[in-house]
């Protein structure tokens, strides 16, 4: 096989992009150096803003989401050893909501490479609010126009973008009790004829095909990263195969075992696969002061993330592994790096800084 690059897109220099060497893929900056993505999920300062946290928050911020951004999220993320926001929303309220994204200002502020979720459906399997779309509908195009009008048309040019996501963790054909009453977007058992695996198989390819073309309409460069897959839930080959030509990667959260179902994943498709979400706790403190629904909050194992990282090296598809912070520990999601205090958790990040130098290392070794 030839040693030159390959890559999945014509994008120009300015741009991450995919790139191939034998059977190997891995992300290229806009400089064209090659790139694994070690990322931090969740980051919102809204914990800083309780009453209590208030007037510490308007000292030290000015009541500034920007300066917030760039004098304690940056410096503190690339010293901890992260080159990725992995996806800055976070949870409000348990089972319901995540905040907005960061604006274009907030982007830019961070001065780090990051990925960016569109709002194509909100079917996510936390989120017991949305029902399930249309997809066929007239609606559901008009709507994805909007949502790439009105957010990639201010992206298509930022240099740090890295890509696109969509829903996170879509129930195509399970449910979660927080959304069962709208039950899946698609009847599993129907999987059980031909006839129900070309209808998902149509399903999907619409629904793959009228975003992609959103995108692309306004953005014709950056990366699609596509649905961020629940690993432990069922996902038919059908829903993969439609979102193929669409989409660059195959993103997945997972809390259990992604080693694992990263590599059957990329082994069954050939595609670029992403760790998108996950985190183990290494224990559960207990909290009395009513901050927390139940009573705990956790701290983050910080050693298993660095061993699923160094595992995922090992992985020819794996581009990258982003860690379910967040960034300050609030108190739904009840898991973070900083305390509304903003006071770390050293342990874990001694351990993330051990695993972020590794990656360096890899990076600096690999033949390209």
């Amino acid at each position: 096989m030839s040693n030159a690059i390959q890559t999945t897109q014509t994008s120009p220099k300015g741009f991450f992009t995919l790139a191939k060497r034998g059977g190997r893929w891995i992300l290229l900056t806009p400089e064209r150096t090659p790139f694994f993505s070690v990322g931090l999920n969740h980051i919102d300062s809204s914990p800083l803003r309780y009453p209590e946290n208030l007037p510490r928050w308007e000292q030290k911020y000015g009541n500034n989401s920007c300066r917030w951004i760039r004098e304690s999220v940056s410096p503190n993320l690339k010293a901890w050893g992260f080159n990725t926001a992995g996806w800055v929303q976070d949870v409000t309220i348990k089972h319901h909501a995540h905040t907005p994204s960061f604006s274009l200002e907030e982007y830019r502020a961070l001065s780090l490479p990051y990925c960016h979720l569109l709002p194509f459906i909100e079917t996510h399997q936390w989120n017991k609010w949305h029902k399930n779309p249309d997809i066929f509908s007239k609606d559901f195009e008009d709507w994805c126009d909007y949502v790439a009008r009105s957010q990639c048309t201010s992206l298509k040019d930022e240099p740090n973008l890295i890509g696109y996501f969509y829903s996170d963790c879509p129930t195509w054909v399970h449910v979660r009790p927080p959304n069962a009453w709208r039950g899946p977007m698609f009847d599993l058992e129907r999987l059980s004829s031909k006839a129900g695996q070309s209808e998902l198989f149509e399903m999907a390819t619409r629904y793959y095909r009228v975003t992609h073309d959103a995108i692309r309409r306004y953005d014709p460069h950056h990366l699609i990263l596509g649905d961020r897959y629940e690993a432990n839930a069922p996902l038919p080959m059908e829903i993969v195969q439609a979102a193929d030509p669409y989409v660059d990667v195959l993103s997945f959260q997972d809390f259990a075992t992604p080693v694992e179902h990263l590599r059957e994943w990329h082994a069954a498709t050939g595609k670029a696969v992403l760790w998108a979400d996950g985190s183990r706790p290494r224990e559960t403190i207990a909290d009395d002061s009513e901050k927390y629904l139940d009573g705990a909050y956790y701290l983050a194992d910080g050693k298993w993330y660095v061993d699923i990282l160094c595992d995922l090296l090992k992985n020819p598809g794996a581009i990258g592994a982003h860690l379910c912070g967040g960034y300050v520990r609030n108190r739904f999601r009840r898991k973070g790096l900083l305390d509304e205090r903003e006071q770390p958790d050293r342990e874990a990040i001694a351990e993330i800084q051990k695993g972020s130098q590794i990656v360096a290392h890899w990076l600096g070794n690999l033949e390209l």
